[in-house]
């Protein structure tokens, strides 16, 4: 076990530094589409050939949603680019969870039951705390919200979330109580392995 958290650790890394490479391309290829929908750039330019042949086609699909949502074709790049850094936070956070999850196996196994009960416990929260963030970030795209692949975040939140929306005012449009239910998730965690599993810590 102790080779695959090495091995998943080393990788996590590699791709970090991928990720951040091809963020910053995406920011490059983002401003040159844009200056080129909006004429900062000759559409007879080598850059206007190269966007209009392969990146706008690759972008149809955003642009689409964009339209639909009443913005501007132009905005199309920029919106690209958040949905890149969405999707490589979302892979950043899933290799630091996998990372995490196999780290605390490594050690619950040295604690014997104790040890596997707490990692259990942890999981759990961990799992939680996940389905929160999704869901979070899945508010931003409600046309997803009812694809499986998101829907189930839904269920295993909406108990904890109703009751805080109760006492909860939100602030403007923006509702902070996956905010609150995220730090309560955090708060619960510590205090149940404390008293459950003081010697696992």
């Amino acid at each position: 076990m102790i080779e695959a958290l090495s091995a998943l650790a080393a990788f996590s890394s590699i791709m970090r530094i991928v990720l951040l490479g091809a963020g910053v391309g995406a920011v490059i290829v983002a401003a040159a589409d844009w200056a080129v929908r909006t004429r900062r750039i000759s559409p007879f330019s080598a850059v206007s050939r190269f966007a209009k042949s392969r990146v706008d086609p690759r972008l149809a699909g955003i642009e689409r949603q964009v339209v639909r949502a009443g913005g501007h074709t132009s905005n199309t790049p920029w919106w690209a680019l958040v949905a890149y850094i969405v999707v490589a936070s979302l892979i950043i956070a899933v290799l630091d969870m996998l990372v995490g999850l196999l780290r605390d196996a490594a050690m619950a196994t040295t604690l014997g039951t104790v040890g596997v009960l707490a990692l259990i416990v942890r999981w759990s929260f961990s799992f939680l705390r996940f389905a929160l963030l999704i869901r979070v970030l899945s508010s931003w795209f409600p046309r997803f919200a009812t694809s499986p692949w998101i829907s189930w975040t839904y269920r295993a939140t909406e108990w904890l979330l109703r009751p805080l929306r109760r006492v909860i005012p939100t602030i403007g449009p923006i509702d902070i109580s996956p905010i609150l239910a995220y730090f309560i998730l955090v708060v619960a965690e510590s205090l149940v392995i404390t008293v459950l599993f003081p010697g696992s810590r």
